[in-house]
């Protein structure tokens, strides 16, 4: 007869284990046992049936940035982001996904692994949480993209290079800015990756609530 598996247990690599304790108690895992010496000790979580493991070793190990360590399904997603907002833990809202029709979260733990939060049974969509992250972010860009269509006069393709500095042949879709006066036009794609990762960029929008508008108000006379 062949063996079966009784359980699997996620093990997660810590360098404080109060704070990573802390941050799984939010989840409502509670430290069952916990063992080791000081090179090696570990934490045996535990929420219902299912269980998490924290090994803090010495010296640490060198850590390696995932885009997800692990994925929980929660019972009540609002009652998470709650116990996240008291806790001051930040988090985004992820939207809702065919797989998490309640709603997801992402947030990282205090040694930075990604952890994603869903949602198995669905919300009615006067209660669902406004998305905050990419999903949020790329329909700002998609907003904007629509009225500069519509208005006409971007270049025709993506000034933005890539990452290996070759040229971009994208169409053209938002204008980006930042408070020093740099300008650029972008592709839906790299707009998304400098509104990210440039600091201070922001969309470029030409409408009624600019700054052109304002002060244009203010020399009519």
């Amino acid at each position: 007869m062949r063996s079966q598996v009784q359980a699997a247990v996620p093990v997660v690599y810590v360098r404080d284990m109060k704070l990573s304790q802390a941050f799984y108690a939010l989840f409502g895992y509670a430290e069952q046992r916990s063992g080791g010496d000081g090179d090696a000790r570990w934490s045996y979580l535990q929420c219902g049936e299912h269980t998490l493991l924290l090994a803090d070793v010495r010296p640490p190990l060198i850590p390696v940035e995932l885009p997800l360590l692990i994925y929980l399904y929660v019972t009540d997603l609002s009652a998470v982001r709650e116990q996240f907002d008291q806790a001051g833990h930040a988090y985004e809202s992820a939207g809702y996904p065919d797989h998490a029709p309640g709603g997801e979260m992402r947030a990282r733990d205090p040694d930075g692994n990604v952890v994603l939060v869903g949602q198995r049974t669905a919300v009615a969509a006067h209660d669902r949480a406004e998305p905050t992250g990419p999903q949020a972010r790329f329909s700002l860009i998609k907003e904007a993209a629509e009225a500069i269509s519509r208005r006409g006069g971007a270049p025709e393709t993506c000034q933005v290079g890539a990452a290996d500095g070759s040229r971009c042949t994208s169409a053209a879709e938002v204008k980006l800015a930042d408070s020093w006066g740099t300008t650029v036009w972008s592709c839906l794609s790299h707009a998304d990756e400098a509104l990210i990762h440039a600091r201070g960029a922001f969309i470029a929008a030409e409408d009624a609530t600019g700054l052109g508008p304002w002060l244009s108000l203010r020399r009519r006379e």
